[in-house]
């Protein structure tokens, strides 16, 4: 169906869910996930602010993205490398520098399905706009429309309008527009509107 696939770790031990993350196995994760024909990697600061002992230097908060940059230019595969680190450090002026090499980064926190998170995010996002490219992304997070959840799936709370100008914000601001949803339960609405 012509999809891109993607997964998900973290530069410090373990990821947000608790589970092994890429800590000191970089070259061999990049490796692994090569082999496995990925096409993305989101890469989420988690576990590694552990590793960093508190130190919120610049220099820290990118040190993990640019070791793992290092590791994906090692494989013979294009990988989208979207960093997630809540826009830190003001990611957006150095994420898709040709140290880090990141295609996108995540400029806020988590987005959830009410019309606060939405608008909150999409305000945030004023200026950023200079610091976007071919191949470099602001990422505001991911489409919240259709069934969506961390484990408790449910139907978005967003309304029909919401969803609309969601889809219409995201897309004016040349973010990525990463498919949250659960894609088995697609309904004729969501289809519509991805």
């Amino acid at each position: 169906k012509g999809l891109k696939i993607g997964l998900y770790s973290s530069p410090g031990p373990t990821t947000c869910g608790g589970y092994t993350a890429s800590y000191q196995h970089e070259d061999q994760d990049a490796q692994t996930y090569a082999n496995w024909g990925f096409d993305y990697l989101k890469y989420d600061w988690c576990s590694y602010g552990n590793v960093a002992h508190g130190d919120n230097s610049l220099a820290a908060l990118q040190k993990p993205y640019a070791l793992m940059r290092k590791s994906l230019d090692k494989v013979n595969r294009d990988i989208v490398y979207s960093l997630c680190q809540y826009g830190m450090g003001d990611v957006w002026k150095w994420g898709g520098s040709p140290e880090i090499g990141g295609n996108c980064w995540r400029t806020t926190g988590d987005i959830e399905d009410n019309w606060g998170s939405l608008h909150s995010i999409y305000e945030s996002q004023v200026g950023h706009e200079k610091y976007a490219k071919p191949g470099h992304w602001n990422d505001p997070d991911m489409l919240m429309v259709g069934v969506v959840g961390k484990g408790n799936t449910h139907p978005t709370h967003l309304t029909p309008n919401e969803q609309i100008l969601h889809i219409t914000m995201w897309s004016l601001l040349s973010a990525p527009l990463l498919i949250g949803c659960d894609m088995t339960r697609l309904d004729p609405f969501t289809t519509a509107l991805l």
